[in-house]
């Protein structure tokens, strides 16, 4: 047993718990994915809604399997003995993740083709199959083929001379069966071709010449219908759609890459071109087409997976963006946050009355880009500091940074190039950001910096330096802002402004011996600080005082995180956990984890904030920040928790975690055997959806017309 400075730290090998106490962490996930599906069945939801979450549903399976499933092929591929926590070995994972995935994709076809279709249809939006279409609607489409897709098109034969082509990842194709009437006496004998849908052309083509209507088919069966064309003297006998999913899991050796821009940008390339992982085809492909396929790519059986349904199913979030309101969620802008809406007040006088805290989207997005953009053009800021990790496309931010820096100020950005799949439009603004003469750092090697911070050097009146902080739990993104739920706190707070020093030192420079005021960082002291935090709780509690531990995260996967809840849970400490998507912890477990608790939330929102709660005997501490319970957030990222400090923000906080946990609508309740069970309220007027709750708490702050009219619809929705 370890004392500091008050905390006592319960070494991790004083106690070791048996491998059937850990939920495997694939498998756990897979959970998590359903419970998105579950959305997608969910009939409260407007008809849209639910066919967003069937697209959600695809593209984070398209991730799994490129990342999860192509890093266990490769332990197997290079006899890696590797076992997970619960120990299973990569290839019983395999199976057991094929096993639980295709019931799902079952789902998620039936509900797509038996449910969504067919209501999308009464409601004025039809995807037609090509055979269903009209004489003269044929006509037009053949038109539009052969003037605007046919020039496009590029078929690959594949015999002795043609070798199979390297398909591009998740790229759409066709695989055509033809016959030469001259050469091909018999059934069996045939030529071979696959070609790739082009990507230039939108996916969902208008049947109807009426731009307002919202009838389509499908591109890949307007190309199916018109093969004549491509293929002239010879006969199309069939022809079948199929999608290759590879590895996309970028490998970098950092001790080696000298310019990081460069090997960044050709990894993002290769990415393209990785080792097959999945293939996707048409349940009316034969079994030899299907052969062909399976040898060229080099699959197993195992591998492929058929669907009566459209392939490639995350291409439909186009319907999503189609004008019609009344068949989405109704629309929400969220609040300025009262100190921004003096427009006779600076932003930095009101920050130096009082911190603020910011609930997003609930509170807007655009509190955080009006202070950065207030420092970008106050005479008075003399340098700005920040980190990215994912910033979109159009970022009001990067604007603002340049101009910031066009305005004479020290700008540096640490930008991370190594965020998944954001890889390649990271390095688009690092490009743009060093033109600008912005000072840019690619984050350190080995770690990604995955925190958020900005950091603001202004001189006040006085003539004084005065440092004003964000720090946040998502990323500067006002796109992802509005559709995922994080926290911000923006302060003046003279020893976090020291630490935010320290912390872009470090990230720029070879600082190490830090003295931190208040700020936790990972990799230096967040996972002690988490553990001492923990065990202090276990030490404070008593009948009297009991003690208890609320946090909320995305993932809950560290072992050594995991077994100090264990620990703690026996002690008699009580443990409410929000965790949105894996969890490895068993809870309720008599004499291991009886008196921990986890629920899950999915709703209309993607829940992103993580908070830490720990009632100290009553001196309660609170923490938010960029950092899950994983390994990878705890040792090799770059992570912040700042603790709330201001009374009444505390209770805000506080506020914000009980709500989540009285949700009884989209909670699900974690069982000890790695599945979730719906919460059942005893009737409609006790009905709780937090996400719900906090809408109509901001909604009441606004007097707005339009407002009560969005306030109305969202009741509705509850009632």
């Amino acid at each position: 047993m370890i004392k500091n400075n008050g905390l006592v730290v319960i070494s991790n090998s004083e106690k070791k718990y048996s491998r059937k106490y850990f939920i495997n962490r694939e498998i756990s996930w897979i959970a998590f994915n359903e419970r998105v599906l579950e959305e997608a069945e969910d009939l409260s939801h407007p008809i849209l809604e639910r066919l967003k979450f069937l697209s959600i549903f695809s593209t984070n399976l398209d991730e799994f399997f490129m990342i999860r499933i192509a890093g266990l092929k490769e332990q197997i591929e290079l006899s890696v003995i590797n076992t997970s926590a619960d120990e299973m070995s990569p290839q019983e994972q395999l199976l057991t993740i094929s096993e639980k995935i295709r019931p799902l994709l079952k789902r998620h076809e039936e509900t797509l083709m038996n449910d969504v279709m067919p209501k999308l249809a009464e409601a004025g939006i039809t995807l037609y199959r090509y055979e269903e279409l009209s004489d003269s609607e044929k006509e037009r489409l053949k038109d539009y083929f052969l003037k605007e897709v046919l020039p496009v098109l590029t078929p690959l034969a594949i015999d002795p001379g043609h070798p199979f082509p390297h398909l591009l990842n998740r790229s759409l194709n066709l695989a055509y069966v033809l016959r030469n009437p001259k050469k091909h006496l018999t059934e069996d004998s045939f030529h071979f071709s696959v070609m790739q849908v082009p990507s230039v052309f939108t996916r969902f083509i208008k049947v109807s010449g009426d731009t307002r209507g919202h009838h389509f088919v499908l591109l890949e069966e307007i190309i199916q219908a018109n093969a004549n064309a491509l293929f002239p003297g010879l006969v199309v006998q069939a022809s079948f759609p199929f999608r290759v999913t590879r590895d996309a899991d970028i490998e970098l050796t950092e001790d080696d890459a000298e310019d990081l821009m460069k090997t960044m940008e050709e990894g993002v390339r290769r990415r393209k071109w990785g080792e097959a992982i999945r293939l996707e085809v048409s349940n009316k492909m034969p079994d030899d087409i299907r052969y062909i396929l399976k040898i060229s790519l080099e699959i197993e059986e195992d591998d492929i997976y058929e669907t009566s349904a459209p392939i490639n199913l995350s291409d439909f979030m186009y319907l999503h963006k189609i004008g019609r309101r009344e068949l989405k969620d109704p629309p929400f802008n969220g609040c300025i946050a009262p100190a921004f809406k003096d427009k006779e007040e600076s932003i930095f006088s009101a920050i130096r009355k009082s911190d603020i805290l910011l609930h997003h989207p609930y509170d807007s997005f655009s509190n955080v880009i009006d202070f950065i953009v207030a420092a970008a053009r106050d005479p008075k800021v003399m340098a700005i500091k920040q980190t990215l990790y994912r910033t979109g496309k159009d970022s009001p931010i990067v604007e603002a940074l340049i101009k910031a820096a066009e305005n004479g100020k020290q700008v540096t950005v640490i930008l991370e190039l190594k965020a998944r799949f954001d890889e390649e439009n990271n390095i688009v603004w690092a490009k743009r950001l060093e033109k600008a003469g912005i000072h840019v750092v690619y984050g350190l090697i080995g770690l990604k910096t995955h925190c958020k911070v900005t950091m603001v050097v202004r001189r006040d009146a006085n003539g004084s330096p005065r440092i004003y902080l964000h720090i946040g739990t998502g990323n500067y993104n006002p796109s992802t802002a509005k559709l995922y739920t994080d926290l911000g706190l923006i302060t003046a707070d003279p020893d976090l402004g020291s630490d935010a020093i320290n912390l872009f030192n470090y990230l720029t420079g070879y600082a190490t011996d830090i003295k931190w005021k208040k700020l936790v960082m990972a990799p230096l002291n967040l996972r002690e600080r988490t553990l001492r935090l923990i065990s202090r709780e276990m030490e404070c509690h008593t009948e009297k005082k009991p003690g208890r531990i609320i946090a909320k995260m995305n993932s809950l996967v560290d072992e050594e995180i995991i077994s100090a809840l264990y620990d703690a849970s026996n002690k008699g400490v009580k443990i409410d956990l929000i965790v949105r998507g894996i969890c490895c912890l068993k809870p309720g477990i008599k004499g291991v984890s009886e008196n921990i608790k986890v629920i899950s939330i999915v709703g209309r929102l993607l829940e992103h904030s993580r908070i830490f709660y720990a009632e100290n005997s009553g001196n309660e501490e609170i923490y938010i920040g960029s950092a899950d319970m994983m390994p990878r957030n705890l040792d090799r990222r770059v992570e912040i928790l700042v603790p709330i400090t201001n009374p009444i923000l505390k209770s805000q906080v506080k506020k914000i975690l009980l709500t989540y946990l009285s949700d009884n609508t989209k909670a699900r309740l974690l069982n000890s055997d790695g599945s979730y069970s719906k919460l059942f309220p005893k009737s409609n007027s006790n009905r709780i959806n937090s996400q719900e709750s906090f809408f109509i708490s901001e909604l009441k702050d606004s007097q707005t017309s339009s407002t009560r009219k969005v306030k109305s619809l969202v009741s509705r929705r509850i009632d």
